[in-house]
């Protein structure tokens, strides 16, 4: 299996570091959370990897170089010129991801330690096109799920819009909040790219919402506890760096 890191963000949120650095390489107890990425996933078997970059690009590239690549086969997918969001920056890659196995796809700002060969193992016996990482976190965007975990639709709860525009969640759906890290079958890949060929600049998850009725995609929600912080902010950086048990 081969895992793309999303390492490309302004990081706008983690100013003043930001200003000067790239977000992935934002340390968590001494530790740049990309190395902190690189690791789990090259732990779980995974050493195939693409890292995308954009801000303070060099950074990444002597960082990973400095570090012999932490003993994995790293390629870069270079964004300087464009800023491509996540479903455009994996649609770039994907001569990179293309292949018979699955891929993960996994922020550079998520800090989680859930077991990742459980959530592989989950999604290759479900057959889905995609397999989200979800919990019940409080998040006002809220993803819906039937009974069989396949996705039905979303909605903003501040606003109450939901997607698709026929979607209204009610007792056959339950909630969840996407974590950031996502399995992807060549299927949804193939649609990924026939998607940038029109449209370059995207978000995966509006994608994922207007491909529902085209693509089988799931949530997982681990059956042990785990911890899990989006450090993409100073509050919630500040918070993994007290609270996240090594």
């Amino acid at each position: 299996m081969k895992a793309i890191i999303f390492a490309a963000g302004l990081g706008t949120r983690l100013q003043p570091f930001t200003l000067s650095h790239p977000k992935a390489l934002v340390e968590v107890n001494g530790k740049p959370m990309l190395q902190r990425v690189i690791e789990r996933l090259r732990n779980a078997g995974i050493t195939q990897i693409v890292v995308n970059v954009h801000h303070f690009a060099p950074q990444i590239v002597e960082f990973i170089n400095r570090n012999d690549s932490f003993g994995c086969d790293i390629t870069i997918s270079d964004e300087s010129s464009l800023l491509l969001d996540t479903g455009g920056g994996i649609a770039k890659a994907a001569d990179m991801l293309d292949g018979d196995e699955p891929f993960i796809a996994y922020n550079a700002d998520i800090l989680s330690d859930f077991d990742i060969n459980k959530m592989i193992e989950a999604h290759k016996n479900s057959e889905a096109d995609v397999t989200l990482l979800t919990s019940t976190r409080s998040s006002s965007r809220q993803l819906y799920f039937d009974s069989s975990h396949r996705l039905r639709g979303w909605q903003n709860l501040k606003t109450g819009e939901c997607r698709p525009a026929s979607f209204s969640p009610d007792e056959s759906c339950s909630g969840a909040s996407f974590n950031g890290i996502h399995i992807i079958n060549r299927k949804a890949l193939q649609l990924l790219k026939r998607h940038a060929a029109v449209e370059p600049v995207f978000s995966i998850t509006p994608f994922y919402i207007d491909n529902i009725s085209n693509l089988d995609i799931r949530s997982y929600t681990p059956a042990e506890t785990y911890q899990w912080y989006d450090i993409g902010r100073n509050e919630t950086l500040a918070a993994a760096r007290t609270g996240f048990r090594e």
